[in-house]
C-alpha cells in the first residue's frame, strides 16, 4: 500500500508526461498562449492531479470516478498532441512517442480500474 500518491508509479508516469508536454509547448508562438499552449498543459497535468486527488479519496467509487477523468484527461492531451502536429507546431516522431506513452498510461489507467471496480 502506497502512503503518498507521489509512490504510485502510474501517478510517476502522468507526472513525468505532463513535463515533458509543458517542455514540448515552450516554443510554441505566443499566439497559442490561451489556445493549444494552455489546452494541452492544463489535460496533460490534470491527468497527475486526478491520480492524486483520486488517490485521497476513501471510497473506492469516489477513486474511481477521479481515475476515469485522467484517463479522459490522457485522451484530450494525445487529442492535443495530434492536432500539433497536423497544423506543423509539434515534431511527428516526438508526438508519436508521447502518443505512445499516454496509450501506456491509459492502459494502466484501466488496469487500475479493473482492480477497484472488482471491490465495489
Amino acid at each position: 500500500m502506497y502512503k503518498s500518491f507521489t509512490e504510485m508509479p502510474i501517478w510517476q508516469k502522468a507526472h513525468e508526461l505532463s513535463i515533458n508536454v509543458f517542455q514540448l509547448t515552450v516554443n510554441l508562438p505566443r499566439c497559442e498562449d490561451f489556445g493549444l499552449t494552455s489546452q494541452i498543459r492544463r489535460s496533460a497535468n490534470s491527468v497527475s492531479a486526478n491520480i492524486a486527488e483520486g488517490f485521497g479519496r476513501r471510497t473506492f467509487k469516489d477513486k474511481i470516478n477521479f481515475y476515469i477523468i485522467a484517463r479522459g484527461s490522457s485522451f484530450e492531451t494525445q487529442n492535443h498532441l495530434i492536432y500539433g502536429t497536423k497544423v506543423g507546431y509539434f515534431n511527428a516522431d516526438v508526438t508519436s512517442e508521447l502518443n505512445k506513452e499516454y496509450t501506456d498510461l491509459i492502459f494502466e489507467i484501466n488496469k487500475l480500474l479493473k482492480t477497484l471496480k472488482s471491490k465495489t
